[in-house]
């Protein structure tokens, strides 16, 4: 499906993510482990655009806001993210900006922080959105920039069956639930898991994610987080198979 917005050119589009695709992974992924089987890669391997200097500064306000869980989570997602990127979606692969994906990955749970679950009577993701839509146009990102990380971030759990998301919204599902709840395991090559988990390590992030989850739900029962099961969401997280032979490290 092809956009006929005039609020952004087709080269933006493309360059943002904005491209409509399945929201259901399965039906992209069309059943199978993965579209194409992915290759090892190392951390190393992997480049972050900290030359650019909107994500440089947006990285040093995740380093100052995060929790070191939460920022190692956000860097494991961007660097799963972008082997799913150039693996499963190479067809995107060097036209999605890689500082666009940065950004979407350094603040999707800035809505999280502890100050930031009391601040606000919206759903963590909703209210991360905003943060990152105001933030990211403050360090002078375009329009179309600053609100497709807002989109993404505001929809990274909103998985389902019916409808579309944004490409940027996809790919950001995918690989949060991969670290999160280890969905779509053969997603990512085991040798870029281990590498990438050494480098980023979890600290316990299993259990510490869960707990958000639950702290959420205490706090705004309405959270939109509670349409992927009350207890069945915390219960996944907290017993993530593919990720518990690496949870402990760092600790």
């Amino acid at each position: 499906m092809t956009s006929t917005t005039p609020a952004a050119s087709a080269d933006d589009i493309a360059k943002h993510g904005w491209n409509a695709v399945p929201v259901d992974a399965n039906a992209i992924l069309n059943g199978r482990p993965y579209i194409h089987k992915p290759e090892p890669l190392t951390a190393k391997d992997i480049p972050f655009p900290s030359d650019d200097p909107i994500v440089a500064k947006v990285q040093d306000y995740a380093k100052k806001h995060l929790i070191k869980q939460t920022y190692n989570h956000s860097m494991r997602v961007y660097h799963w993210g972008y082997s799913i990127l150039k693996y499963q979606f190479p067809e995107h692969f060097g036209k999605l900006s890689l500082s666009t994906w940065a950004l979407t990955c350094l603040l999707h749970d800035i809505g999280t922080t502890h100050a930031n679950l009391r601040a606000t009577l919206l759903s963590f993701e909703f209210y991360g959105g905003i943060l990152a839509l105001n933030l990211t146009r403050e360090l002078g990102a375009p329009p179309a920039q600053a609100e497709a990380v807002a989109e993404a971030i505001i929809r990274h759990q909103d998985l389902g069956t019916v409808g579309t998301i944004t490409f940027l919204g996809q790919v950001v599902q995918l690989a949060t639930v991969y670290d999160n709840m280890g969905i779509n395991p053969h997603i990512v090559d085991a040798a870029t898991r281990e590498d990438v988990n050494r480098t980023f390590p979890r600290l316990g992030w299993s259990g510490c994610f869960a707990s958000a989850i639950r702290e959420e739900n205490g706090l705004k029962p309405w959270a939109h987080t509670t349409h992927l099961g009350e207890e069945d969401f915390p219960e996944g997280v907290k017993g993530n198979e593919l990720m518990k032979p690496y949870d402990s490290w760092g600790l």
